[in-house]
């Protein structure tokens, strides 16, 4: 009975939730974190299942209160406030997610980052592995989703194939992290255009600010993959900060580093493909998370980053490794 009142005995990498929410009031009430939205004649609560949920994106017109944000903390959920469709982030505490400080964070897995981090040799075998990881992730989620195959993504296609060509050699012979990106951007853009190809999309030109579909619903997916990872860093308690690949720039590129695992096999495709159907912002919400859950994309998340942060591992400081010994 404690642990089916445990707010966090579901783990992160299990929970089912990602909640972008616009023009409502998100309260604390009778127990419960609940969202009011206003009717001409009637106002509405609707239920947050908070010990199932990794992440609420609160967008415009959205207020929150103190109750709200202590229940929702003492489940492990994290916050974060942005723009009109999710983008971009707004506010945050460390760096874009408010994230709950009820509790200790474990040590194990950031002492076993930092053994490794300030070693640029080695910070740059890590972004490697994370780069081949990241297509075997594709390979193996656009060879068997049935969906994905309805729609001519074909992972024994031509141009697939030749995408990937020689990208495993190119990113074992990279000589820094200047270069990796570089490798990266090639292969996003041949992906781009296979995608453009299979939906038809003739005219679509990657713009952060263009307002057609295609690019909105990459925007918006991208951002829904930032708040997986960000969860999995702050699971493992490893700062946002230590990136292996985008931390010239930005404190919060670790989030920019994890998220890239699955972005390519999942939100790229499912874009253009709801773009073409014209589907609602909502529905490609659904069909995105649907679609982390099927292919286990936060479980794939936490295995990297663990294994990562465990090669040179610290002394263990209590027992169990693993995440729920964690959260």
């Amino acid at each position: 009975m404690e642990q089916l009142t445990d707010l966090k005995a579901i783990l992160h990498s299990k929970r089912a939730n990602i909640y972008y929410l616009e023009k409502c009031r998100v309260m604390q009430k009778d127990g419960r974190v609940l969202y009011l939205t206003e009717a001409k004649e009637e106002q509405l609560y609707w239920n947050i299942p908070i010990a199932n949920t990794t992440v609420v994106l609160l967008g415009t017109g959205t207020s929150i209160t103190q109750a709200a944000v202590r229940m929702l903390a003492s489940a492990g959920v994290l916050i974060g406030f942005s723009g009109g469709g999710g983008t971009p982030l707004l506010a945050a505490s460390e760096i874009e997610w408010f994230t709950p400080q009820s509790e200790y964070r474990p040590t194990e897995y950031v002492q076993g980052w930092l053994s490794f981090w300030f070693d640029e040799a080695k910070r740059l075998q890590v972004a490697k592995h994370f780069q081949l990881m990241r297509i075997n992730y594709l390979q193996n989620v656009w060879s068997k989703d049935r969906d994905l195959k309805n729609e001519s993504f074909f992972i024994d296609d031509q141009d697939v194939t030749q995408a990937f060509s020689g990208f495993s050699n190119k990113v074992e012979q990279a000589n820094n992290v200047t270069e990796l990106l570089l490798i990266e951007a090639q292969l996003t853009k041949n992906l781009y255009k296979i995608a453009v190809n299979r939906t038809q999309q003739k005219d679509f030109v990657r713009n952060y600010d263009s307002a057609d579909s295609a690019n909105a619903f990459l925007n918006h997916g991208n951002y829904l993959a930032y708040g997986l990872a960000a969860t999995t860093l702050w699971v493992l308690g490893i700062p946002h900060g230590f990136a292996v690949m985008h931390g010239k720039t930005r404190r919060g590129a670790l989030v920019f580093d994890i998220a890239d695992l699955v972005k390519d096999a999942i939100v790229l495709p499912w874009a253009f493909v709801c773009a073409k159907e014209k589907m609602s912002e909502q529905e490609f919400r659904q069909q995105i998370l649907q679609k982390f859950t099927e292919h286990k994309a936060m479980d794939f998340m936490f295995e990297q980053v663990k294994q990562q942060a465990l090669q040179n591992p610290p002394v263990p400081l209590g027992k169990g490794r693993g995440e729920g010994s964690q959260s």
